[in-house]
């Protein structure tokens, strides 16, 4: 055990230290001790107990992707209200892009090295079953190797109801026109109170959690999400998290997880932005709690480019990637960059004193950027 954490131990409150010396022997932590680490005001402990865990499954490794985020269209029927990016097809706002304009994008990112596109958007009434499954079978066609990550479960879901057909069938169906992983948007909270206030009409939670259940299954790895700093509890996060450990206790095809930070400007659901040092605790008890995820995401979009490089310190080891042009949570007020460059990633890691690692959707390992961390 590193020498600092031992002696913020000695100094820390009995239960905290407890729970802590707990986790750092390797032994799993209940819903109600993380609930505790929540409420502990030892942030300093909280951020080198997850960061040594962190280190244990990582080294000092951070890592990044060279990828794009397109967002086919805005148009969505379930106008969920912690959402300022769905719009109805009337609204001045709608976008619908062509399949031209998607692999325009796709092209971009291609030529400029990226090895990944994140496929998600609204969901639009009128759009039928062929449509999703055209859009990956295009873009994989026209560039083999780019990895397609694309519809989260709640896309997924729709596309079921739709076309008849069972979760299988359309991931099947997905599968065979070249998806490779799925994204884990949709999540917000599982908690049934929270989705009654928040997202009322979309896929539940059992739903969500079916659709990846079955994705792992099929060999399809998936990502899990949180949106966390809306109306939800302490408890009502922790409970969906251990949802998501359970799952993964079970199949074992989560690659990651992202506690995405709830943004307020232009949603009907409104509220304040969540706190630094919440974001922080946030990253750092899903580290510790999710004992059985390997990786652990700070999504700069979210977070915002400084606390997502101290989160590097405080258990996560994944900034997600270069994104190019991030629809959804610009949407709600992110100030944030649209995108990064490679160079200014690699310099967010490296000033984090991690080294940077670009890897691939699936976290094998691109390029290692030796040298100086500090530089």
């Amino acid at each position: 055990m590193d020498i600092a954490v031992e002696k913020l131990l000695s100094t820390a409150d009995k239960d905290t230290a407890k729970i802590a010396e707990k986790a750092l022997e390797g032994r799993r932590i209940s819903e109600e001790e993380a609930v505790r680490l929540f409420r502990t005001d030892n942030l300093t402990l909280l951020g080198m107990v997850a960061e040594e865990i962190n280190r244990r499954k990582n080294g000092n490794r951070a890592y990044f992707i060279v990828n794009r985020q397109i967002n086919p269209t805005n148009v969505c029927m379930y106008q969920c209200d912690f959402c300022a990016f769905g719009v109805t097809r009337s609204d001045p706002r709608a976008y619908e892009m062509t399949l031209e304009e998607i692999l325009r994008k796709v092209e971009e990112t291609y030529r400029a090295g990226g090895r990944e596109v994140h496929i998600v958007g609204g969901i639009p009434s009128h759009w039928d079953y062929s449509r999703y499954v055209e859009i990956v079978r295009v873009i994989k066609e026209k560039f083999p190797n780019i990895v397609v990550k694309a519809w989260t479960a709640v896309e997924i879901h729709h596309m079921a109801k739709i076309s008849g057909k069972t979760y299988e069938e359309v991931l099947l169906d997905l599968k065979e026109a070249g998806l490779d992983a799925l994204p884990g948007g949709g999540a917000e909270i599982f908690s049934e109170r929270v989705r009654r206030i928040i997202a009322p009409y979309k896929a539940s939670a059992e739903e969500y959690l079916e659709v990846h259940r079955t994705a792992h299954r099929l060999g399809i790895p998936t990502n899990a999400t949180m949106l966390y700093g809306h109306v939800e509890t302490l408890e009502e996060r922790v409970s969906h998290m251990a949802r998501l450990r359970e799952l993964q206790d079970e199949t074992g095809g989560f690659q990651v997880f992202i506690p995405l930070a709830y943004w307020p400007e232009g949603t009907r659901l409104g509220g304040r932005r969540t706190s630094s040092v919440d974001d922080l605790r946030t990253i750092a008890v899903s580290r510790i709690f999710l004992d059985n995820f390997d990786h652990i995401k700070a999504y700069w979009v979210t977070l915002g480019e400084k606390i997502a490089q101290v989160a590097l310190n405080f258990g996560a080891d994944d900034l997600d990637g270069t994104i190019e042009e991030e629809r959804i949570v610009h949407a709600a007020g992110a100030r944030s960059a649209y995108g990064h460059s490679v160079e200014r990633l690699v310099s967010l890691i490296r000033k984090a004193g991690k080294i940077p690692v670009e890897r691939d959707t699936f976290y094998r390992v691109v390029k290692v950027y030796e040298g100086d961390v500090s530089a």
